[in-house]
């Protein structure tokens, strides 16, 4: 039974049609998940579904009765408010208080937040994401939508919530980056290409299949297409006369194939951009310490950074890991320690989120400027392995096309965003590169082209040396050999594991484990630092972890 209905849906964005008369439909208790390149339009169908946004043309039919709860990327905040009188906001009035509170308490706890009575202006962008997470999921509506639910969830919270999604009743619509999720919890897949919505009734793994055969027979309709009109063209030349209806139908025949669109190809991010040069010195730790109150973050943390280090630094919510590289970037001061930084160390910081602060530097984007003034900022033209480039031609390396070039930010998705700042850190040309959480924000598409062209800059012959900060060995390229494991297991476990461990019963903030990427993603070692029961796998370049 249809819950949801949409028929004949046509809606633009600014100057870009995103759908074009087309449709989509939902069935009690399924499953969906939806994919695209970013600016496809996915977070305008969420709000479209929700109610927020009325679309140009087109008919929206929901069933009786039937409540929609949203979680969206950037959910709002009454900055008056406790966390826990939040999440309990959209409980319907007839549930036991009581019994749901508990619940919504346990789920906090799983998601690392336990002061209830915290006013949520005090929490960080990622905690506010995990608390809207819980208000939506105790609202018990009829359907859930999820816009990037995985955003800021380690490897236990996102396994908590994919059973707790597959064991949930109603139906669920997400939009995520995650393919191990999409995976493990949609029943179908929706795709958004073009101003078209296709579907297909399998999981990711399944869709991957269907699409290749859709495109291989794109590929080979398009063929037979040339073919055809060749022979078409053959005829027009010989100067056929255009005198009866059926000569001038196969010249109108010929207009068709003429004009009709090949299937388009999607682009690849280029990453390649010439650093400066970079000293013997470049960034050393000595002795760091970080508390908020009675909360140790970085405890006696020490570390250096060489030239053409290629370095992952993975460990769970919490233990430090963007606090460390706030630290590093003179952000927020330690409360012992020092970092020194070279004489010549230019850093390109890329950070988890898009600031609205003018005082956040780079990561602040002004919503009113144009896209093109937003890179000029920083340079007219940039040097790179292909010689010298101008703002433009970056832009449209970076998927920018001439036309979306002078548009205003604030007509760009979430994830174009994204790319539109990696782009203006690479235009700085640093030489050494800090990269916080790269492809948050990003969908399935977009994240795998990000990781295809960090893979291409960890390959690369230089002296700049790259920091990846994430919480999915999956996001950790090729061409990265070298990883730094924060966490919080005991000495003595710690020992036995690795002869390069920081001391007796690490804290929060201390790295339990250096070295190679081999003798470091062990499913022993993960399990402890993790706690959880992972499984590691190794195929294809690939690192993955996923609960046994």
């Amino acid at each position: 039974m249809n819950i949801l209905t949409i028929e004949n849906l046509t809606h633009s964005y600014s100057e870009r049609k995103l759908f074009d008369d087309t449709s989509f439909y939902l069935e009690e208790g399924e499953k969906v998940g939806i994919i695209g390149i970013n600016g496809t339009g996915k977070s305008t169908l969420l709000n479209i579904i929700a109610g927020n946004i009325v679309p140009d043309e087109g008919k929206v039919t929901i069933a009786n009765k039937v409540i929609i709860e949203m979680l969206s990327q950037h959910p709002s905040f009454d900055d008056n408010e406790t966390v826990i009188h939040y999440v309990m906001t959209d409980v319907p009035k007839d549930e036991d208080m009581f019994a749901v509170e508990a619940e919504a308490k346990a789920m906090l706890q799983t998601f690392g937040l336990t002061d209830y009575d915290e006013l949520t202006c005090h929490m960080s962008g990622g905690q506010r994401k995990k608390i809207a997470l819980v208000r939506t999921l105790l609202s018990g509506a009829d359907i859930l939508i999820l816009d990037e639910p995985t955003n800021h969830l380690d490897n236990e919270m996102s396994t908590w919530l994919e059973n707790y999604l597959k064991d949930y009743k109603k139906s669920v619509i997400m939009v995520t980056h995650d393919r191990y999720f999409l995976d493990s919890v949609s029943d179908r897949i929706v795709e958004l290409d073009k101003g078209k919505i296709y579907s297909y009734n399998t999981n990711y793994s399944g869709f991957l299949e269907l699409k290749a055969e859709r495109e291989e027979m794109a590929v080979s309709t398009d063929s037979k297409k040339a073919n055809l009109l060749r022979n078409e063209l053959k005829w027009v030349m010989r100067g056929a006369k255009a005198r009866s209806t059926k000569q001038k139908a196969r010249l109108m025949r010929y207009e068709e194939l003429k004009n009709r669109k090949r299937p388009e190809q999607d682009s690849e991010i280029e990453l390649s951009s010439i650093s400066t040069r970079l000293g013997r010195t470049t960034v050393e730790i000595n002795n760091l310490s970080k508390a908020y109150g009675d909360r140790h973050i970085i405890n006696d943390f020490n570390y250096i950074f060489l030239k053409n280090d290629r370095i992952g630094i993975v460990g769970p919510n919490g233990c430090g890991k963007t606090t460390l590289l706030k630290l590093i970037m003179g952000i927020v001061e330690p409360d012992e320690g020092e970092i020194v930084i070279g004489q010549t160390v230019k850093i390109g910081y890329y950070a988890q989120e898009i600031s609205t602060r003018k005082e956040d530097g780079i990561s602040f984007m002004d919503p009113e400027i144009r896209v093109i003034d937003y890179i000029k900022n920083t340079a007219e033209y940039v040097k790179t392995r292909d010689g010298s480039l101008s703002a433009s031609q970056m832009l449209d390396k970076f998927l920018f096309p001439p036309r979306e070039q002078y548009s205003l930010i604030k007509k760009l998705s979430g994830g174009e965003k994204r790319r539109l700042n990696l782009l203006r850190v690479l235009m700085e040309a640093p030489n050494v590169l800090i990269l916080d959480e790269p492809t948050t924000g990003l969908d399935l598409g977009g994240r795998e082209i990000a990781l295809r062209a960090l893979s291409r800059v960890g390959a690369e012959q230089s002296d700049r040396a790259v920091i990846l900060v994430t919480h999915r060995l999956e996001e950790i390229p090729q061409g990265f050999d070298h990883v730094a494991i924060m966490g919080r297991i005991t000495g003595n476990e710690a020992d036995a594991y690795a002869d390069n461990v920081a001391g007796n019963d690490p804290a929060p903030g201390t790295i339990v484990y250096t070295g190679d990427l081999e003798h470091g993603f062990t499913s022993e070692r993960l399990s402890q630092v993790f706690g959880l029961d992972l499984k590691v796998t190794h195929a294809n370049g690939r690192w993955n972890a996923y609960a046994v």
